[in-house]
Protein backbone atom coordinates (compact mmCIF):
# COMPACT_ATOMS: atom_id res chain seq x y z
CA UNK A 1 0.00 0.00 0.00
CA UNK A 2 1.30 3.95 -0.84
CA UNK A 3 1.97 5.88 1.89
CA UNK A 4 0.25 8.51 0.54
CA UNK A 5 -2.99 6.30 0.28
CA UNK A 6 -4.04 6.81 4.13
CA UNK A 7 -6.45 8.68 5.36
CA UNK A 8 -7.15 9.70 9.08
CA UNK A 9 -10.95 9.88 10.14
CA UNK A 10 -12.04 10.55 13.26
CA UNK A 11 -14.82 11.84 15.80
CA UNK A 12 -15.08 15.35 17.08
CA UNK A 13 -16.87 17.87 18.95
CA UNK A 14 -16.33 21.45 20.13
CA UNK A 15 -14.90 20.78 23.60
CA UNK A 16 -11.94 18.74 21.50
CA UNK A 17 -11.74 20.08 18.24
CA UNK A 18 -8.43 21.64 18.74
CA UNK A 19 -6.65 18.79 19.72
CA UNK A 20 -8.74 16.68 17.45
CA UNK A 21 -7.46 18.51 14.57
CA UNK A 22 -3.67 18.29 15.76
CA UNK A 23 -4.19 14.54 16.06
CA UNK A 24 -5.76 14.66 12.80
CA UNK A 25 -3.53 15.89 10.69
CA UNK A 26 -0.37 14.03 12.39
CA UNK A 27 -2.09 10.83 11.94
CA UNK A 28 -1.80 11.43 8.36
CA UNK A 29 1.39 12.08 8.58
CA UNK A 30 1.47 15.59 7.26
CA UNK A 31 4.96 16.54 8.50
CA UNK A 32 6.20 14.97 6.44
CA UNK A 33 4.25 16.11 3.13
CA UNK A 34 4.25 20.01 4.25
CA UNK A 35 7.65 21.48 3.96
CA UNK A 36 8.63 23.59 6.97
CA UNK A 37 11.05 25.04 5.08
CA UNK A 38 8.65 26.94 2.14
CA UNK A 39 5.34 28.77 2.28
CA UNK A 40 1.93 27.03 2.90
CA UNK A 41 -1.40 28.17 1.37
CA UNK A 42 -3.96 27.40 3.43
CA UNK A 43 -6.44 27.14 0.58
CA UNK A 44 -9.92 28.17 2.16
CA UNK A 45 -13.79 26.99 0.44
CA UNK A 46 -15.77 29.93 -0.02
CA UNK A 47 -19.08 27.95 -2.02
CA UNK A 48 -21.49 30.71 -0.79
CA UNK A 49 -20.92 33.77 0.33
CA UNK A 50 -23.67 34.01 3.05
CA UNK A 51 -23.34 31.21 5.91
CA UNK A 52 -24.78 27.75 4.89
CA UNK A 53 -24.10 24.83 7.08
CA UNK A 54 -21.76 22.47 4.64
CA UNK A 55 -21.01 25.15 2.06
CA UNK A 56 -17.93 26.66 3.27
CA UNK A 57 -14.34 26.00 5.04
CA UNK A 58 -15.70 26.55 9.01
CA UNK A 59 -13.77 28.60 11.48
CA UNK A 60 -12.69 25.57 13.88
CA UNK A 61 -11.34 23.76 10.60
CA UNK A 62 -8.93 27.15 9.61
CA UNK A 63 -8.09 27.71 13.33
CA UNK A 64 -7.57 23.96 13.96
CA UNK A 65 -4.99 23.58 11.16
CA UNK A 66 -3.40 27.09 12.21
CA UNK A 67 -2.96 26.08 15.80
CA UNK A 68 -1.61 22.42 14.67
CA UNK A 69 0.81 23.28 12.68
CA UNK A 70 2.03 26.17 15.28
CA UNK A 71 2.55 23.61 17.75
CA UNK A 72 4.52 21.57 15.20
CA UNK A 73 6.81 23.83 14.89
CA UNK A 74 5.56 26.12 11.56
CA UNK A 75 6.73 29.29 11.45
CA UNK A 76 3.53 31.41 11.11
CA UNK A 77 5.01 34.33 8.71
CA UNK A 78 5.52 31.32 6.16
CA UNK A 79 1.68 30.35 6.49
CA UNK A 80 -1.36 32.55 4.76
CA UNK A 81 -4.70 32.27 3.80
CA UNK A 82 -5.54 32.10 0.38
CA UNK A 83 -8.72 33.02 -1.74
CA UNK A 84 -9.96 32.75 -5.47
CA UNK A 85 -12.11 34.50 -7.14
CA UNK A 86 -15.49 33.78 -8.47
CA UNK A 87 -17.83 36.21 -10.74
CA UNK A 88 -20.92 34.72 -8.38
CA UNK A 89 -19.27 34.43 -5.09
CA UNK A 90 -17.54 37.77 -3.48
CA UNK A 91 -14.59 36.62 -1.43
CA UNK A 92 -14.82 39.66 1.14
CA UNK A 93 -18.45 38.93 2.09
CA UNK A 94 -17.81 35.18 2.44
CA UNK A 95 -14.95 35.40 4.79
CA UNK A 96 -16.58 37.79 7.02
CA UNK A 97 -19.95 35.76 7.33
CA UNK A 98 -18.09 32.64 7.41
CA UNK A 99 -15.89 34.38 10.18
CA UNK A 100 -12.87 33.11 8.57
CA UNK A 101 -11.04 36.27 8.50
CA UNK A 102 -11.82 36.55 12.39
CA UNK A 103 -9.13 33.83 12.69
CA UNK A 104 -6.58 34.52 10.33
CA UNK A 105 -6.94 37.94 12.29
CA UNK A 106 -6.48 36.36 15.57
CA UNK A 107 -3.19 34.10 14.31
CA UNK A 108 -1.79 37.40 12.50
CA UNK A 109 -1.82 35.53 9.36
CA UNK A 110 -1.43 37.22 5.81
CA UNK A 111 -4.42 36.77 4.25
CA UNK A 112 -4.14 36.67 0.01
CA UNK A 113 -6.89 37.38 -2.26
CA UNK A 114 -5.12 35.80 -5.36
CA UNK A 115 -7.19 38.06 -7.89
CA UNK A 116 -6.27 41.35 -6.85
CA UNK A 117 -2.46 42.00 -7.04
CA UNK A 118 -0.33 38.69 -7.56
CA UNK A 119 0.99 37.62 -11.17
CA UNK A 120 -0.18 35.06 -13.39
CA UNK A 121 2.01 32.86 -15.24
CA UNK A 122 1.48 30.96 -18.47
CA UNK A 123 0.53 27.15 -17.68
CA UNK A 124 3.33 25.89 -20.13
CA UNK A 125 5.77 28.37 -18.14
CA UNK A 126 4.67 26.73 -15.25
CA UNK A 127 4.73 22.89 -15.74
CA UNK A 128 6.90 22.48 -19.11
CA UNK A 129 5.96 19.65 -21.20
CA UNK A 130 3.31 18.29 -18.26
CA UNK A 131 0.76 20.12 -20.31
CA UNK A 132 0.86 17.67 -23.28
CA UNK A 133 -0.50 14.70 -21.37
CA UNK A 134 -3.60 17.07 -20.03
CA UNK A 135 -7.19 15.41 -20.71
CA UNK A 136 -8.86 18.37 -21.82
CA UNK A 137 -7.69 21.53 -21.05
CA UNK A 138 -5.55 22.60 -24.39
CA UNK A 139 -8.84 21.66 -26.12
CA UNK A 140 -11.10 23.95 -23.46
CA UNK A 141 -7.86 27.22 -23.79
CA UNK A 142 -6.23 26.58 -26.89
CA UNK A 143 -4.26 29.59 -26.15
CA UNK A 144 -3.26 27.93 -22.77
CA UNK A 145 -3.95 29.55 -18.93
CA UNK A 146 -2.63 31.16 -16.62
CA UNK A 147 -1.86 30.29 -13.25
CA UNK A 148 -1.01 31.80 -10.20
CA UNK A 149 2.82 32.54 -10.13
CA UNK A 150 3.18 32.42 -6.28
CA UNK A 151 1.85 28.85 -5.97
CA UNK A 152 4.62 27.21 -7.59
CA UNK A 153 6.90 26.00 -4.82
CA UNK A 154 4.79 26.82 -2.29
CA UNK A 155 2.78 23.95 -0.39
CA UNK A 156 -1.08 24.24 -0.39
CA UNK A 157 -3.12 22.65 2.29
CA UNK A 158 -6.92 22.19 0.97
CA UNK A 159 -9.88 23.24 3.24
CA UNK A 160 -12.94 21.36 2.29
CA UNK A 161 -16.30 20.08 3.37
CA UNK A 162 -18.10 16.98 2.90
CA UNK A 163 -21.11 17.22 0.57
CA UNK A 164 -22.64 16.85 -2.49
CA UNK A 165 -22.45 18.67 -6.25
CA UNK A 166 -24.97 19.17 -8.75
CA UNK A 167 -21.84 19.00 -11.53
CA UNK A 168 -19.41 16.43 -10.14
CA UNK A 169 -21.47 14.67 -8.03
CA UNK A 170 -19.55 14.80 -5.01
CA UNK A 171 -17.06 17.79 -3.95
CA UNK A 172 -14.13 17.78 -1.50
CA UNK A 173 -9.89 18.64 -2.03
CA UNK A 174 -9.85 18.01 -5.96
CA UNK A 175 -12.51 20.00 -6.61
CA UNK A 176 -11.25 23.25 -3.93
CA UNK A 177 -8.28 23.49 -6.71
CA UNK A 178 -10.57 24.55 -9.57
CA UNK A 179 -11.19 28.10 -8.29
CA UNK A 180 -7.39 28.68 -7.32
CA UNK A 181 -5.57 27.41 -10.42
CA UNK A 182 -8.06 28.47 -12.67
CA UNK A 183 -8.70 32.45 -12.92
CA UNK A 184 -11.11 34.01 -16.02
CA UNK A 185 -13.74 31.73 -17.76
CA UNK A 186 -13.05 28.75 -15.48
CA UNK A 187 -16.73 27.88 -16.32
CA UNK A 188 -15.81 26.84 -19.94
CA UNK A 189 -14.39 23.79 -18.30
CA UNK A 190 -17.93 22.69 -17.04
CA UNK A 191 -19.03 20.41 -19.79
CA UNK A 192 -15.40 18.35 -19.34
CA UNK A 193 -15.43 19.32 -15.09
CA UNK A 194 -14.12 15.48 -14.23
CA UNK A 195 -11.29 15.71 -16.96
CA UNK A 196 -10.87 19.34 -15.53
CA UNK A 197 -10.55 18.20 -11.79
CA UNK A 198 -8.00 15.71 -12.88
CA UNK A 199 -5.50 17.76 -15.18
CA UNK A 200 -5.53 19.99 -11.99
CA UNK A 201 -4.67 17.52 -10.16
CA UNK A 202 -1.70 16.66 -12.23
CA UNK A 203 -0.72 20.36 -12.45
CA UNK A 204 -0.80 20.38 -8.51
CA UNK A 205 1.42 17.72 -8.25
CA UNK A 206 4.24 19.58 -10.19
CA UNK A 207 4.31 22.94 -8.68
CA UNK A 208 3.78 22.11 -4.83
CA UNK A 209 6.05 20.62 -3.18
CA UNK A 210 3.71 19.54 -0.58
CA UNK A 211 -0.55 18.73 -1.17
CA UNK A 212 -2.38 17.90 1.83
CA UNK A 213 -6.08 18.60 2.18
CA UNK A 214 -8.00 18.38 5.91
CA UNK A 215 -11.77 17.81 5.60
CA UNK A 216 -14.67 18.86 7.86
CA UNK A 217 -17.62 16.79 8.33
CA UNK A 218 -19.05 18.49 11.62
CA UNK A 219 -21.33 20.60 9.05
CA UNK A 220 -21.95 18.48 6.19
CA UNK A 221 -24.07 18.96 2.87
CA UNK A 222 -26.41 16.31 0.94
CA UNK A 223 -28.84 17.58 -1.80
CA UNK A 224 -28.25 19.82 -4.68
CA UNK A 225 -24.86 21.46 -3.60
CA UNK A 226 -22.39 23.36 -3.17
CA UNK A 227 -24.98 26.02 -2.02
CA UNK A 228 -28.76 24.84 -1.61
CA UNK A 229 -28.52 21.78 0.40
CA UNK A 230 -29.64 20.17 3.40
CA UNK A 231 -27.68 20.37 6.12
CA UNK A 232 -26.50 18.19 8.51
CA UNK A 233 -24.14 17.60 11.31
CA UNK A 234 -22.12 14.63 11.50
CA UNK A 235 -19.25 14.91 13.62
CA UNK A 236 -16.02 13.70 11.34
CA UNK A 237 -12.82 15.27 10.55
CA UNK A 238 -10.66 13.42 7.95
CA UNK A 239 -6.91 14.28 6.56
CA UNK A 240 -4.94 13.00 3.97
CA UNK A 241 -2.07 13.80 1.18
CA UNK A 242 -3.72 11.58 -1.47
CA UNK A 243 -6.23 14.19 -2.56
CA UNK A 244 -8.01 11.35 -4.40
CA UNK A 245 -8.21 8.86 -1.34
CA UNK A 246 -9.97 11.73 0.84
CA UNK A 247 -12.43 12.54 -1.86
CA UNK A 248 -13.34 8.69 -1.73
CA UNK A 249 -13.64 8.09 1.74
CA UNK A 250 -15.73 10.99 2.06
CA UNK A 251 -18.27 9.85 -1.03
CA UNK A 252 -18.30 6.44 0.45
CA UNK A 253 -19.33 8.16 3.81
CA UNK A 254 -22.24 9.74 1.71
CA UNK A 255 -23.42 6.54 0.59
CA UNK A 256 -22.05 6.82 -2.97
CA UNK A 257 -19.07 4.04 -4.08
CA UNK A 258 -16.33 6.62 -5.39
CA UNK A 259 -15.03 4.46 -8.19
CA UNK A 260 -18.31 5.69 -10.33
CA UNK A 261 -17.85 9.24 -9.69
CA UNK A 262 -15.89 9.97 -13.06
CA UNK A 263 -13.19 12.25 -11.65
CA UNK A 264 -12.35 10.14 -8.56
CA UNK A 265 -12.06 6.57 -10.92
CA UNK A 266 -10.27 8.91 -13.90
CA UNK A 267 -7.30 10.31 -11.41
CA UNK A 268 -7.69 6.33 -9.81
CA UNK A 269 -6.16 5.00 -13.20
CA UNK A 270 -4.22 7.63 -14.15
CA UNK A 271 -2.29 7.07 -10.92
CA UNK A 272 -2.88 9.99 -9.53
CA UNK A 273 -3.54 8.77 -6.46
CA UNK A 274 -6.18 5.73 -4.91
CA UNK A 275 -9.76 5.88 -5.51
CA UNK A 276 -10.79 1.94 -4.32
CA UNK A 277 -11.54 2.10 -0.38
CA UNK A 278 -10.45 -1.34 -0.37
CA UNK A 279 -6.92 -0.12 -1.08
CA UNK A 280 -7.04 2.99 1.57
CA UNK A 281 -5.62 2.73 4.78
CA UNK A 282 -7.86 4.44 7.69
CA UNK A 283 -6.04 5.23 10.13
CA UNK A 284 -7.84 7.00 13.84
CA UNK A 285 -11.05 5.76 13.92
CA UNK A 286 -11.20 3.59 11.32
CA UNK A 287 -14.48 1.86 12.53
CA UNK A 288 -16.03 5.50 11.25
CA UNK A 289 -15.56 4.30 7.14
CA UNK A 290 -17.74 1.17 7.53
CA UNK A 291 -20.93 3.61 8.18
CA UNK A 292 -23.45 4.97 5.10
CA UNK A 293 -24.82 8.23 5.59
CA UNK A 294 -27.04 7.65 2.88
CA UNK A 295 -27.24 10.92 1.35
CA UNK A 296 -29.69 10.96 -1.68
CA UNK A 297 -27.19 13.18 -3.47
CA UNK A 298 -27.50 15.99 -6.37
CA UNK A 299 -29.59 15.07 -8.84
CA UNK A 300 -32.94 13.65 -7.01
CA UNK A 301 -34.07 17.38 -6.05
CA UNK A 302 -32.52 19.62 -8.13
CA UNK A 303 -33.42 23.49 -8.01
CA UNK A 304 -34.19 25.15 -11.22
CA UNK A 305 -31.08 26.66 -11.10
CA UNK A 306 -29.43 23.35 -11.48
CA UNK A 307 -31.91 21.39 -13.65
CA UNK A 308 -31.25 24.71 -15.94
CA UNK A 309 -27.16 24.36 -15.80
CA UNK A 310 -27.42 20.86 -16.41
CA UNK A 311 -29.79 21.68 -19.63
CA UNK A 312 -27.00 24.03 -20.80
CA UNK A 313 -23.77 21.53 -20.44
CA UNK A 314 -25.21 18.95 -21.08
CA UNK A 315 -28.37 18.35 -22.33
CA UNK A 316 -30.37 20.08 -25.03
CA UNK A 317 -29.77 23.65 -24.53
CA UNK A 318 -25.96 23.09 -24.98
CA UNK A 319 -25.57 23.93 -29.07
CA UNK A 320 -28.01 26.88 -28.44
CA UNK A 321 -26.88 28.13 -25.24
CA UNK A 322 -23.20 27.35 -24.94
CA UNK A 323 -21.48 30.24 -27.42
CA UNK A 324 -23.13 32.65 -25.36
CA UNK A 325 -20.61 31.67 -22.26
CA UNK A 326 -17.86 32.43 -24.67
CA UNK A 327 -19.05 35.80 -25.94
CA UNK A 328 -19.54 38.97 -24.19
CA UNK A 329 -23.13 38.14 -23.62
CA UNK A 330 -21.84 35.51 -20.86
CA UNK A 331 -22.24 37.84 -17.56
CA UNK A 332 -26.18 36.93 -18.18
CA UNK A 333 -25.46 33.43 -16.49
CA UNK A 334 -24.05 34.78 -13.56
CA UNK A 335 -26.75 37.48 -13.35
CA UNK A 336 -28.87 34.65 -13.66
CA UNK A 337 -27.10 32.48 -10.61
CA UNK A 338 -26.98 35.66 -7.85
CA UNK A 339 -30.77 36.44 -8.82
CA UNK A 340 -31.92 32.93 -7.99
CA UNK A 341 -29.62 31.67 -5.15
CA UNK A 342 -29.00 35.37 -3.39
CA UNK A 343 -32.36 36.64 -4.17
CA UNK A 344 -34.53 34.19 -3.88
CA UNK A 345 -33.36 30.49 -2.66
CA UNK A 346 -31.17 32.04 0.24
CA UNK A 347 -34.03 34.76 1.87
CA UNK A 348 -36.83 32.19 1.43
CA UNK A 349 -35.52 28.65 1.97
CA UNK A 350 -31.90 29.31 4.36
CA UNK A 351 -33.44 30.02 7.39
CA UNK A 352 -35.86 27.11 7.45
CA UNK A 353 -32.98 24.87 6.07
CA UNK A 354 -30.68 25.77 9.06
CA UNK A 355 -32.98 25.48 11.62
CA UNK A 356 -32.06 22.33 13.55
CA UNK A 357 -28.81 22.75 12.53
CA UNK A 358 -28.00 25.92 14.11
CA UNK A 359 -29.49 24.72 17.25
CA UNK A 360 -26.66 22.00 17.11
CA UNK A 361 -23.46 22.54 19.41
CA UNK A 362 -21.80 23.34 15.92
CA UNK A 363 -24.42 25.85 14.92
CA UNK A 364 -23.91 27.67 18.66
CA UNK A 365 -20.28 27.34 18.40
CA UNK A 366 -20.82 29.07 15.25
CA UNK A 367 -22.88 31.65 16.32
CA UNK A 368 -20.85 32.97 19.54
CA UNK A 369 -17.65 31.93 17.66
CA UNK A 370 -16.36 35.78 18.38
CA UNK A 371 -16.50 35.07 22.25
CA UNK A 372 -15.80 31.27 22.68
CA UNK A 373 -13.29 30.74 25.00
CA UNK A 374 -10.44 27.81 23.83
CA UNK A 375 -7.48 25.88 25.49
CA UNK A 376 -5.39 23.43 24.39
CA UNK A 377 -8.67 20.59 24.19
CA UNK A 378 -10.91 22.50 22.29
CA UNK A 379 -13.80 25.49 22.38
CA UNK A 380 -15.58 26.14 25.66
CA UNK A 381 -19.19 28.25 26.75
CA UNK A 382 -20.62 27.62 22.95
CA UNK A 383 -23.38 29.20 24.40
CA UNK A 384 -27.14 27.55 24.94
CA UNK A 385 -28.90 29.45 21.93
CA UNK A 386 -29.31 28.38 18.21
CA UNK A 387 -26.84 31.15 16.16
CA UNK A 388 -28.40 33.79 15.04
CA UNK A 389 -27.70 35.47 11.72
CA UNK A 390 -28.40 38.44 10.59
CA UNK A 391 -28.33 38.08 6.94
CA UNK A 392 -31.22 36.04 6.20
CA UNK A 393 -34.76 36.73 4.89
CA UNK A 394 -34.94 40.63 3.54
CA UNK A 395 -32.03 41.58 4.43
CA UNK A 396 -29.83 38.49 2.52
CA UNK A 397 -31.91 39.93 -0.85
CA UNK A 398 -31.29 43.19 -0.26
CA UNK A 399 -27.40 42.46 -0.18
CA UNK A 400 -27.31 40.69 -2.83
CA UNK A 401 -28.18 43.62 -4.97
CA UNK A 402 -24.65 44.54 -4.27
CA UNK A 403 -23.46 41.33 -4.59
CA UNK A 404 -25.40 41.26 -8.44
CA UNK A 405 -23.50 44.49 -8.96
CA UNK A 406 -20.32 43.41 -8.11
CA UNK A 407 -20.64 40.04 -10.00
CA UNK A 408 -21.16 42.26 -13.30
CA UNK A 409 -18.28 44.90 -12.83
CA UNK A 410 -15.87 41.66 -12.07
CA UNK A 411 -17.04 39.55 -15.09
CA UNK A 412 -14.28 38.66 -17.09
CA UNK A 413 -15.35 39.31 -20.16
CA UNK A 414 -15.38 43.13 -19.22
CA UNK A 415 -12.14 42.77 -17.59
CA UNK A 416 -10.76 41.16 -20.72
CA UNK A 417 -11.93 44.20 -22.82
CA UNK A 418 -10.35 46.66 -20.49
CA UNK A 419 -6.86 45.49 -20.38
CA UNK A 420 -6.99 44.99 -24.09
CA UNK A 421 -7.97 48.30 -24.21
CA UNK A 422 -5.05 49.12 -21.57
CA UNK A 423 -2.55 47.88 -23.91
CA UNK A 424 -3.77 49.25 -26.74
CA UNK A 425 -3.11 53.06 -25.02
Amino acid sequence: MNRSSKVSLIRTRPETAIEDYHRLMNLADYQSIVDKTVDTALKINISWHFFFPGSSTTPWQLDGVIRAMKKDGYDPRLIHGCHNRTVVIDAKLGERENKQIHVLDQHDLRNIHLYESDEWIHIRDAVGDLTDRFTCLNQVYPEGFRIPKRFIGENIIHLPTIKTHVFTHTTGAMKNAFGGLLNEHRHWTHPVIHETLVDLLMIQKKIHPGVFAVMDGTFVGDGPGPRCMIPYTKDVLLASGDQVAIDAVAAKLMGFDPMKIKFIRMAHDLGLGCGDPRDIEIVGDPDLADKSWGFVGPYKKMTFASRMQHKIYWGPLKKPMEWSLKTILAPWAYIASVVYHDSFWYPLNAKRAMKEVLASPWGRLFGNWENVDSDERGYRNIGSEPAHLEKTGFRAAIRSLGILATCVAAAPEFGARKRRRQRST
